[in-house]
Parts: C-alpha cells; structure tokens; sequence
C-alpha cells in the first residue's frame, strides 16, 4: 500500500477538514477579534463574499459576532476607521493578513494587545510610589 492509496478522514468528511481550518485561525489569534480584541466566536470575511470575496484563509479573519454583525458587507478599513475602538496596529494587522504574511500580521496583533504580567504592571498598581532618583545635578519633583 503506498501513501497515495491512504484514505484519509478528511477526504471522506470535507467538513471536518473546514472545522479543523477555522479553529486554527482562532487558535492563531488566542481566540482574540482582530478588530476590537474581544474574544472572537465566528469568522469574517474581510472582502465580503457577496462582493467576490473568497473563503480563503488570506480572506478570512477571526471576529466576534458584534464586529462581524455590525461590518456587514461594507468595506473593513473604511468601516474599522469610524470605530471608538480603532487600532492603527490592528489595522496594519489585518492588511497584512490580507496580503498573506501570517507572521507579520500575529506579531502586530501581539503588540496590540500585550499579555499584562507582574514584571510589566505599572508600578501605581502596587501600591508604592515610585521614589524619585537624584543624581548629579538631577532633582525630581512631584507634577
């Protein structure tokens, strides 16, 4: 038997190989909108398909179902512009997408939003005030 003659599960089942494609974009993007960072539960398609738009994974973005509902079939960057929650990183994000660089795109998303951790948390969220260096010639003072 040669690995041609395989018959593989996802060959008897398209759709399983569709679900397998839209969880790895979610699984890309930590589950996370491309628009507005909330958690995305469904995937958009940037050029919409009723304007030709294909479902392609250059296409297709993970959304959550506020920003799918309300983009519509509009255009994405000049829609995405008008919203309170625009992003100049994310929108660099999604024409990257588009364009097909995966990496670059992820990368701009991380940069977004970053993971806030202990080491990064400002230092007014632990409860200390920061003491003012001096150095030679240097004097801090309170704004």
């Amino acid at each position: 038997m040669h690995a041609r003659d395989a018959v593989f599960l996802e060959d008897l089942c398209p759709k399983l190989r569709v679900r397998h494609w839209r969880q790895s974009l979610h699984i890309h993007t930590d589950q996370s909108c491309i628009y507005c960072g909330k958690q995305s539960e469904s995937i958009d398609h940037v050029l919409p398909r009723s304007r030709g738009g294909l479902s392609v994974t250059e296409n297709c973005v993970p959304a959550c179902l506020s920003c799918n509902g309300r983009k519509s079939d509009t255009d994405v960057f000049e829609w995405y512009r008008r919203q309170r929650f625009y992003d100049p990183r994310r929108a660099m994000a999604i024409r990257a997408w588009l364009d097909g660089d995966l990496k670059l795109a992820l990368r701009l998303l991380q940069w977004a939003s970053p993971a806030v951790t202990a080491e990064t948390k400002p230092a007014a969220t632990k409860h200390t005030q920061p003491k003012p260096s001096t150095g030679p010639g240097w004097t801090l003072q309170a704004a």
